[in-house]
């Protein structure tokens, strides 16, 4: 694992674009190539208490979760992934990648390649719902996003973790 000195953070904070609401006031941010070859990202994820985790892709549709906060690490291949709805950012996602996605933000697989996959995890391993920009379903989701509690620890780096750079209560 890389130290957090010396990771690439990429920050990116998307408005609500009327169907997918992102988060109002905590930024997506991008671990690029954080994880090494021979880390263990389940153990990593557990050891901050990020768990729940599953081991497949993203969706090929918008969606995000309204009730908790959610990790992607890239275990192999290659994607690009739009994040943050239609009119979001579309980034390109490789192997050592960790994409921490505050309640309410969108995301959507474009591409990828055959081997593409990621790990999933959830701060306490929460049950995530899914949510789809539906117009009915916006007004209780809203208020969900408005009451996810900050995690306890970094998904990589623990309780001192550069997350809390980025996020404050």
């Amino acid at each position: 694992m890389k130290d957090a000195k010396a990771t690439e953070i990429i920050q990116l904070n998307i408005e609500d674009d009327g169907r997918i609401p992102n988060h109002w006031k905590l930024p997506l941010l991008i671990y690029k190539n954080v994880l090494d070859e021979d880390d263990d990202a389940v153990a990593i994820l557990n050891s901050n208490n990020w768990s729940g985790e599953w081991l497949g892709s993203v969706h090929p549709y918008h969606h995000y979760h309204s009730n908790t906060h959610e990790v992607l690490a890239a275990d192999s291949g290659t994607a690009t992934i739009q994040l943050g709805g239609e009119l979001g950012e579309t980034v390109n996602v490789e192997k050592g990648d960790v994409i921490i996605l505050p309640a309410g933000y969108g995301h959507k697989m474009i591409e990828s390649s055959d081997d593409y996959q990621n790990y999933g995890a959830y701060p306490n391993g929460r049950s995530f719902d899914m949510c789809y920009g539906k117009e009915d379903e916006r007004p209780e989701k809203l208020e969900n996003i408005k009451h996810v509690p900050m995690p306890e620890a970094d998904p990589i780096f623990g309780t001192s973790g550069p997350l809390f750079n980025y996020w404050e209560d």
